[in-house]
């Protein structure tokens, strides 16, 4: 399974594509935001394409970076997305788009200037397909969805895992953190009468289960891109159930490194070192 950081942060992407282990960038506006803001705090004044372009560079040929469109329409979806992959795609050839499933604001609002049509996603997709654009579909939430762009032809569909887990145990009137794991088998009612599931959807990781199964059964091509990760245990299961890449917040990319057992090992060889063996190392000129 591949891993991407889930970040607009350079210093959180150059730290992460350091450690050799980086296989892409997903950014979105929110993250890009946070961003911008954390450096206008800071007193820096941000020019968006130099720094779009560095995230770019940091990450290299063939680590893809998602940069996502802000329109809701087939029009102006199309417009952004080939405005963002003509200026940022020749910087480092790794540029994807992120299209949103279905961008339309309210449901069964129709095509209307708040939003657009249910389709007009698909329509989006289809078209930067066509010219051979890859493209990261946003904001699925199910099966149905994922299945509708692949056939559309994205290049990666992004289940949200976590988002998942929180709609089911709102509609419930569950209170919760978001921090707080959701088991991948699912959460009883509580009374017990039932499973909470959406459209059958048990949870976060149960879509990844069912959406890996029928591109499996199908032979279709798109990849699927775990998101919205909340915790380590959550990446494991994911590559358990098949995912083709998770994109992980840089700090539950750094905990997936740690174990108890695995400093106390530490504390135990650093210990254990006998002289001897130390002066072996400390004769000889560190090797550069």
């Amino acid at each position: 399974m591949k891993l991407f950081v889930d970040t607009a942060e350079i210093t959180e992407i150059e730290q992460a594509n350091s450690w050799g282990v980086l296989d892409g960038v997903t950014t979105n506006p929110s993250l890009l935001k946070q961003a911008v803001e954390s450096r206008t705090k800071a007193g820096e004044s941000v020019d968006i394409e130099s720094y779009l372009e560095r995230i770019l560079t940091t990450v290299g040929p063939g680590k893809p970076v998602s940069l996502e469109v802000i329109g809701t329409t087939y029009d102006a979806m199309r417009s952004e997305a080939l405005r963002l992959y003509e200026r940022f795609n020749p910087v480092a050839g790794n540029a994807v788009i992120k299209v949103p499933v279905n961008p339309t604001l309210e449901p069964d609002s129709g095509d209307s200037a708040d939003g657009g049509d249910d389709a007009d996603g698909l329509r989006t997709i289809a078209e930067l397909s066509a010219q051979g654009i890859p493209v990261n579909v946003t904001l699925v939430f199910s099966p149905n969805q994922a299945l509708l762009a692949a056939k559309a032809g994205a290049t990666y569909v992004s289940p949200f895992v976590g988002r998942i887990d929180d709609f089911l145990r709102t509609t419930a009137g569950m209170s919760f953190d978001k921090g707080d794991y959701f088991p991948a088998e699912g959460m009883p009612l509580p009374d017990g009468s039932d499973v909470l599931h959406d459209d059958g959807v048990v949870s976060g990781v149960d879509l990844i289960h069912r959406i890996v199964a029928i591109f499996d059964t199908y032979s279709i091509e798109t990849q699927v891109l775990a998101a919205s990760l909340r915790n380590t245990r959550q990446v494991a299961e994911v590559a358990d159930a098949g995912a083709d890449v998770a994109t992980v917040p840089f700090a539950v990319l750094a905990k997936l490194l740690r174990h108890p057992k695995t400093y106390e090992g530490m504390r135990k060889f650093v210990a254990d070192v006998v002289p001897e063996y130390r002066r072996f190392f400390e004769a000889r000129e560190p090797v550069k």
